[in-house]
């Protein structure tokens, strides 16, 4: 039997490292904490190679003398607390005394520092854990840290980390998150000796916002009404209603200047915006919490990632109620594209404009709220949504710069059949339904004895759907280039996810160029986009998917599935209801020559049957 021995300092330190260090970024939020714990007015930060070779941090803040800056590398050496009841009320951001120990065991680590009533400061220098030299130096007062050769001795951890760009992305977001929270500090950011962003100190918060993660996204939020609670504060920015993402990526919550993650904040925001975005989709926020550090908890996760609330409901109640008196009281209409109607049944080869002009007065008045959208003039070939087994006579031709103010190009003809045609049966079932009617979008056909309810709505999805998923395995590429190339912004994790799988959305349809960092062009988009699809948010819907889920684009198959069932998701916006029988007549001869005609591409019921039998006891 193996002897129990204690462990060395060195293999402690570096077991104590995987729970701490957990990749580059994970090292410049620790050093940033510890900055900002300094009282530092000013940090600059720099990276090279994702982290990987080079990292260094910069501040004015207190600065430590040589002793002092010895004993801080050292396993628990914290000036942060005392004795177990300081838990309690943490008011710093570090307090363990591990991150420097467990930063200095994996990497080549060098700490100058000088407080300001010193003449000169500190080099301490520090090799994989083993120390190496302590001498003076000159230096402004303050602290710098640089850590070189990340996981040099850690060979294994190094393999697990991810691309260059994939690094950059998560120091950058990391940054971002505290440049925004503390608005105090100036914050500056350097990547391979380029200039990131620059933050001066004293901004208010919505052009801090627009400084840091983009102008685009400040012009979609709003202030959000303060609001006062026993111990704890609520204020920051919300979205308009109406303005929503696929993913949390865009819903920062702040409490006590720290960026964490909480359920509570997260789904106090959600449940706000209920009524105001779809299901499924998360708000943007940007949402600050001031409270007791008595009334919460940050010691629950190695990382400070996570705090836990002793009063989860009077943080809950303060949210709901601060985010429900904003958006009550917001002048601006929703900037979001209008809720997504059912798709005319004969679409004949139409086109877009025709199609809009021949919609009854009620429709076009209708069509002049807010909300509404005209068919877009930026798209030049036509939509048509003609399914994939019709013949289109020529594919959309594209059109040259010099040709961008000439009229359009003529619209290819298209078969003036709907739908495919249906199996070749005697008498296919479907033909035997007797229409009754429509309530609520639904439509009510009689079957024998029973009654069946159809929904329209996801009969066409999957009729889009099997064309879309037809369509992408062929690898049959239909796009529609824009008279004005689309501008769109990601933040930096997001914008690497874009990067690594355009060659995927191009494959789609798509046309997306870079037009500098985290910003890109769509030129051209798929002509299974509805004429009032909002471009940028199936784009987005497309990146936050593909992030969220990332293996299910890493096989071509799995790949093409999803991509089919956000086409058959952005298809039917902005298409009118179906109303006659004729139409209906037209969708359900291609509904049942789909393969899977009684379910949606989501697994929903497309019809169903009550029995006379069930009718009957209801009644009785």
């Amino acid at each position: 039997m193996a002897q129990i021995r204690i462990l060395s300092d060195n293999v402690a330190n570096q077991i104590a490292a995987g729970e701490v260090v957990e990749r580059p970024m994970s090292v410049i939020k620790e050093l940033l904490e510890n900055a900002i714990d300094a009282g530092a007015t000013r940090i600059v930060i720099e990276f090279r190679n994702g982290g990987k070779s080079f990292m260094a941090i910069e501040d004015n803040g207190c600065g430590m003398s040589p002793d002092q800056a010895l004993l801080a590398l050292e396993r628990h050496a914290t000036s942060k607390i005392r004795e177990t009841t300081d838990l309690d009320t943490i008011h710093s951001f570090g307090f363990r005394g591990e991150a420097l120990p467990s930063i200095a065991s994996v990497s080549r680590f060098v700490l100058r520092t000088r407080p300001a009533e010193a003449d000169a400061g500190a080099e301490i220098l520090v090799e994989g854990g083993k120390y190496r030299h302590c001498r003076e130096v000159g230096m402004p007062a303050g602290t710098r840290i640089e850590i070189s050769g990340l996981f040099f001795n850690v060979p294994a951890r190094l393999k697990f980390l991810k691309t260059e760009n994939t690094e950059a992305a998560h120091i950058t977001r990391c940054v971002r998150l505290y440049a925004v929270a503390h608005p105090e500090i100036a914050f500056t950011l350097w990547e391979n000796g380029r200039e990131i962003f620059r933050s001066p100190a004293g901004t208010d918060l919505r052009a801090r916002v627009g400084a840091i993660w983009g102008r685009q996204l400040s012009e979609d939020l709003v202030p959000l009404c303060e609001s006062e609670g026993i111990g704890m504060r609520v204020y920051g920015l919300v979205g308009k209603p109406g303005v929503s993402r696929t993913s949390r990526t865009e819903m920062v919550t702040i409490v006590n200047g720290r960026p964490v993650d909480n359920r509570t904040m997260a789904y106090s925001l959600v449940e706000s915006f209920h009524t105001l975005i779809p299901r499924g989709r998360y708000p943007l926020a940007f949402l600050f919490l001031d409270i007791d550090p008595h009334a919460v908890d940050v010691n629950v996760h190695p990382a400070k990632r996570e705090v836990r609330f002793r009063n989860e409901s009077a943080v809950r109640n303060l949210i709901i109620s601060a985010v429900l008196k904003t958006v009550g009281s917001a002048d601006e209409a929703p900037d979001s594209p209008p809720v997504p109607a059912m798709a005319r049944g004969n679409f004949s080869g139409i086109s877009a404009p025709e199609r809009v002009s021949a919609e009854p007065a009620s429709e076009k008045k209708r069509e002049t709220s807010p909300q509404a959208k005209t068919v877009s003039p930026a798209v030049l070939s036509a939509r048509s949504i003609a399914p994939a087994q019709e013949t289109v006579s020529a594919n959309p031709v594209p059109v040259s710069a010099g040709a961008m103010t000439s009229a359009p190009e003529p619209v290819p003809t298209v078969s003036t059949k709907p739908f495919p045609a249906p199996v070749a049966n005697a008498v296919p079932a479907w033909r035997t339904w007797r229409f009754i009617g429509r309530f609520d979008g639904l439509a009510l056909f009689q079957v024998e004895k029973n009654l069946l309810v159809l929904n329209p709505r996801l009969a066409l999805e999957r009729i889009w759907y099997e064309r879309a998923l037809e369509r992408f395995r062929k690898a049959e590429r239909h796009a529609q280039i824009l008279l004005i190339p689309e501008p769109i912004e990601f933040e930096p994790v997001l914008a690497d996810v874009l990067l690594q799988n355009m060659e995927t959305l191009n494959e789609a349809g798509f046309c997306i160029e870079e037009f500098g960092r985290n910003f890109f062009r769509i030129i051209e988009v798929p002509d299974w986009l509805s004429p009032d699809a909002d471009v940028k948010r199936c784009v987005r819907d497309l990146v936050d998917r593909i992030a969220r889920l990332p293996a299910e684009f890493s096989r071509g198959n799995v790949a093409h599935e999803t991509l089919a069932h956000i086409a058959a998701s952005h298809a039917l916006q902005g298409r009118e209801e179906m109303k006659g029988e004729s139409d209906l007549r037209e969708l359900l001869s291609a509904l049942f020559a789909s393969s899977q005609p009684n379910v949606s591409p989501n697994g929903q019921k497309i019809f169903f049957e009550i029995s006379r039998a069930e009718l009957n006891r209801r009644f009785s």
